[in-house]
């Protein structure tokens, strides 16, 4: 039944793009996906997010029943019952799939996050055997680290992966929760872009957590007097350069 599902809205999608006259990368284009999603779709191999289903239905000129309908509803017909159900339950197991996807990523992202301490954990050990000490640490790495350390934590299991809907209705550039606050010049915050800044945040973040114990080993053994001198450019310009990929996710995807 799952399968039929997916194939009626597939049918229906290829039916309403080809009435507008786009190709598959065009309605990607303005979803902000990437038209791979939307073949898959036609071709029945997988169903949008729920987030995605008002603005696709609204770029093609349906409801959102009609979408997951797999059809066109005239106006004064009433559903029945069995219709109803049958929404509802699709409804739901997009619902579930979502969740379970959203689990997926949580976990790959507590993979990620506890390798890069495992490989800071060597780096340092590296280090102390190269000579250097705990003061080194401290006086050197220990703002960077701790930053870093802090900001994955939080990005890897307390970062809410879907926005509240009023996110995706008006023009919001700020994102606030508890202690955590961010706000992007130029990036409005929606469930299209999310979860893409989230993954380019994460990302960000962990792989700034686990070079920057490289840079300062690189800099401190070729020249010392460098290091004294720069520590502070190098400091701001690794804690400032994590917010490049969240912008540039976040035009990619507005």
């Amino acid at each position: 039944m799952e399968k039929n599902d997916n194939n009626e809205f597939g049918k229906f999608l290829l039916q309403l793009r080809k009435e507008k006259g786009w190709t598959q990368r065009e309605l990607a284009q303005k979803l902000y996906i990437s038209d791979k999603a939307v073949s898959k779709w036609e071709r029945g191999l997988s169903m949008p997010d729920i987030a995605l289903l008002m603005p696709l239905s609204q770029i093609l000129g349906v409801t959102a029943t009609e979408l997951l309908s797999g059809k066109r509803i005239e106006e004064d017909r009433e559903l029945s019952v069995p219709e109803v159900e049958s929404l509802m339950n699709r409804t739901i197991r997009l619902s579930a799939e979502e969740k379970e996807q959203q689990s997926k990523n949580r976990q790959s992202c507590i993979m990620i996050f506890f390798s890069c301490v495992f490989i800071v954990g060597l780096e340092l050990l590296l280090m102390h055997s190269l000579g250097y000490t705990v003061n080194d640490f401290s006086e050197n790495l220990l703002t960077v680290e701790l930053l870093m350390l802090i900001f994955g934590i939080y990005l890897t299991f307390f970062l809410k992966e879907t926005l509240p809907i009023y996110y995706d209705e008006n023009d919001i550039r700020f994102y606030s929760d508890g202690f955590f606050r961010m706000n992007i010049p130029g990036i409005h915050f929606n469930n299209s872009n999310w979860k893409h800044i989230v993954y380019a945040a994460h990302l960000s973040v962990m792989s700034i957590f686990t070079l920057f114990p490289l840079l300062y080993l690189a800099i401190s053994r070729i020249s010392p007097t460098l290091w004294e001198k720069g520590e502070l450019i190098f400091t701001l310009g690794s804690v400032l350069s994590m917010f490049i990929p969240i912008f540039v996710t976040g035009k990619k995807y507005a």
